[in-house]
């Protein structure tokens, strides 16, 4: 439904309250006055961009986790979670596991320092009390629908194109470089290499379930993209099963093929399951939409809005950018996990990935300036495969 519509369903007190929020001059005791007179405020472009100038960065972030998506309605309690994401820990400095407090002259260890309060839960309110206010937010007009809420699809589509030129305003395009990297399809490949190998192999675990050295070596030169094993004093964790022991693309697509239920990590060893032998045998090629939307249900835990951040990419990286203008526009809405910083989770977990996805592909410039694009295969799979907020992995035959 569009804005016309949904202020036609709600009550007066309600196009009171948007209509004072947009200074609107008008009687609040004639709704149909009222709602002609929002209409022609609030479709006004100067004064939906103004609302976007102004947006808070935390309001910014609660509206990105509702543009991308086609879902019609939400709970009270699921539009909570999306204005109140639980904040990461601070990205750390070191690479190292904090030092323990030494004990004082006494003996004694210092009290730890008390942790601030949370936010209270009335936050999360006020952003959607704030966003029905400005006629962003609706709830049903139903029995069945009077305790969910709607985003008019003219207002998502609007407020996408006022974001859409507010980021453009910093964005830095280039030529096409001399030199770039394009892995399109390399991933379903090595997906397969990896099946295969497993077949061929006879690949022992440790008593953790974790490769050995010398096989997982042999694994990684077998891949189209090379990798070396982490260091153990590395401090590894949240991108996945097996992030702590294997490298980035190597434990993504390792983590793939279990959850898919292609490898079994027996007590002793790893080894294939009846559907892993039919696809290592090539028969039916690994989906690269399936790979990517498993990408997006495993990271978005520690990068909470990355739906958002991969479609603002795909919008922004239309031709060769830079990858500084991009950061420079999107690190406001990215946060900190652990040791990684805003700039380690857009550049290494987002468009690294991205890359590694064939999404992406990503060159530099003569003078040394780091590009990217979006491939045409990319833009299709981002465009049409949507994971909502809530959606979570569940692992089969793990």
């Amino acid at each position: 439904m569009n804005l016309a519509d949904m202020l036609c369903y709600a009550d007066i007190d309600q196009l009171t309250r948007i209509a004072d929020t947009y200074r609107c001059e008008c009687s609040s005791h004639s709704k149909n006055e009222l709602i002609q007179t929002i209409l022609s405020t609030v479709q006004r472009r100067d004064v939906l961009e103004s609302r976007v100038q102004d947006i808070s960065l935390e309001d910014l972030r609660f509206l990105n986790s509702l543009l991308f998506e086609q879902r019609a309605a939400y709970s009270l309690e699921e539009l909570a979670a999306r204005a109140q994401l639980p904040a990461p820990e601070p990205a750390l400095q070191a690479s190292e596991p904090p030092q323990l407090q030494k004990p004082d002259g006494r003996g004694k260890r210092p009290k730890r320092a008390e942790p601030p309060p949370p936010e209270p839960e009335n936050s999360a309110r006020s952003a959607i009390a704030r966003f029905k206010r400005f006629g962003w937010l609706f709830n049903g007009f139903s029995h069945q629908t009077r305790f969910l809420y709607h985003v008019p699809d003219d207002v998502k589509r609007r407020l996408c194109e006022a974001l859409d030129r507010k980021f453009r305003a910093s964005l830095d395009v280039r030529g096409e470089p001399s030199v770039y990297r394009d892995e399109r399809g390399l991933a379903e490949d090595d997906v397969r290499a990896l099946l295969l190998f497993v077949r061929d192999n006879d690949v022992p675990l440790t008593a953790d379930s974790v490769m050995y050295k010398r096989q997982l070596q042999q694994a990684l030169e077998l891949m189209n993209v090379a990798e070396t094993a982490p260091g153990r004093s590395a401090w590894r964790f949240g991108y996945g099963r097996r992030y702590r022991d294997y490298p980035d693309r190597f434990s993504l697509l390792y983590d793939y093929c279990c959850f898919e239920n292609w490898l079994q990590e027996l007590p002793d060893r790893l080894a294939l399951t009846a559907e892993g032998e039919r696809r290592a045998s090539g028969s039916e090629r690994v989906d690269p939409s399936a790979l990517y939307r498993f990408w997006l249900k495993l990271y978005k835990t520690p990068v909470p809005n990355l739906i958002s951040l991969v479609q603002w990419v795909s919008r922004l990286a239309g031709e060769w950018t830079t990858v500084e203008s991009i950061e420079r526009i999107l690190l406001p809405l990215v946060k900190p996990f652990y040791y990684d910083t805003p700039q380690d989770v857009l550049r290494k977990r987002v468009l690294g990935s991205m890359m590694h996805l064939g999404l992406l592909m990503w060159g530099e410039t003569e003078g040394g300036e780091p590009v990217v694009r979006m491939t045409p295969q990319g833009r299709r799979m981002v465009t049409g495969n949507e994971v909502r907020f809530e959606d979570r992995l569940q692992w089969s035959g793990v």
